[in-house]
């Protein structure tokens, strides 16, 4: 089972002799690993090093690894993060899983499970994930706060000034106005939004993407059914534009 594509692997795992064994085993798999020790040090690599899987571990020093793996799916809903965790219980999985985990595996675990994982992992990223590198580097560098109309969004901290006062942005609104953008003036197909936005996830539709289109028509327009900023492009989707 042994790569030779160099996939790079971030370990975040605060117990050492648990992360020097996994980055001595998967670098004799064929892969490249790099070890994060807390939470902080995880979000740095990662948008240093831009891994191509994550081992994310729950209990971490720091910033805990749930808000680890929140943060980073504002910014990229692609990448596999494989959560492995001695939190066996199943309200533990189910939550690790609604806050973005690809795959859920307890400890203690048997390596051969835990290398079959990340190839399948690895292998359905490569289906749609590599397409989509450009698209993620233009999201992660999009400034903190951004402006247009008379509408101002802080990314830093999930708020919008616009014409309700001082609003609250869910992860959703924040990844789909991070998408939009990145893609400022281009159209954007519903597909395209499901799957950089959502990953296509199995409760998806396009009626989804219409809700919350009609949900950020609301508080960024003047008058909603005559938008300026978000606009309906007939039978491919939609177009976001300011001056």
């Amino acid at each position: 089972m042994i790569t030779t594509n160099k996939k790079r692997i971030l370990v975040v795992e605060d117990e050492l002799h648990i992360a020097e064994g996994l980055k001595l085993n998967l670098t004799l798999q064929g892969y490249s690993a790099e070890i994060a020790r807390d939470g902080a040090d995880a979000l740095r690599l990662w948008k240093t090093q831009r891994p191509d899987l994550i081992i994310l571990d729950i209990m971490l020093p720091v910033i805990d690894g749930l808000s680890v793996l929140q943060h980073i799916r504002l910014e990229d809903e692609q990448i596999p993060i494989l959560i492995v965790s001695a939190k066996s219980a199943h309200n533990d999985k189910i939550k690790g899983l609604s806050y973005g985990g690809d795959d859920y595996l307890t400890k203690p675990f048997h390596l051969d499970e835990l290398l079959l994982r990340i190839e399948r992992l690895l292998k359905r990223y490569s289906w749609y994930g590599d397409k989509d590198s450009a698209q993620r580097d233009a999201m992660a560098a999009i400034p903190a706060v951004y402006a247009f109309g008379g509408n101002r969004i802080d990314f830093n901290t999930a708020t919008a000034e616009c014409r309700y006062g001082t609003i609250r942005l869910t992860e959703q609104e924040i990844r789909l106005m991070k998408l939009f953008i990145a893609n400022r003036s281009k159209p954007l197909s519903r597909s395209k939004l499901l799957r950089v936005g959502w990953g296509y996830t199995g409760k998806t539709t396009t009626r989804t993407v219409d809700n919350f289109i009609v949900r950020l028509r609301k508080y960024f327009e003047e008058n909603p059914k005559k938008p300026v900023f978000f606009r309906s492009l007939r039978s491919v989707g939609y177009v976001f534009d300011h001056d």
